[in-house]
């Protein structure tokens, strides 16, 4: 399966991790290994995502406690 690229639109500003930088700053800057992505990089401002694994859909769902929750 061929994975689409992960796109960002100009009504978004840059996701900022939680020192409140933009995620690319800090993975320059060494704060978060390249394995790691920020969940603010992945919502964009959004409740909730669709992540498809493996042919899979996924949801990833931000709780109004700042909590995830990722369903099947």
């Amino acid at each position: 399966m061929q994975r689409s690229p992960i796109t960002t639109t100009p009504c978004h500003p840059p996701a900022r991790n939680t020192l409140g930088m933009p995620v690319v700053a800090a993975l320059r800057d060494g704060l978060l290994s390249a394995g790691t992505v920020d969940s603010s990089a992945l919502l964009q401002g959004q409740k909730a995502v669709s992540i498809v694994h493996n042919g899979a859909v996924y949801r990833l769902q931000a709780t109004k406690l700042g909590k995830l929750i990722l369903t099947k």
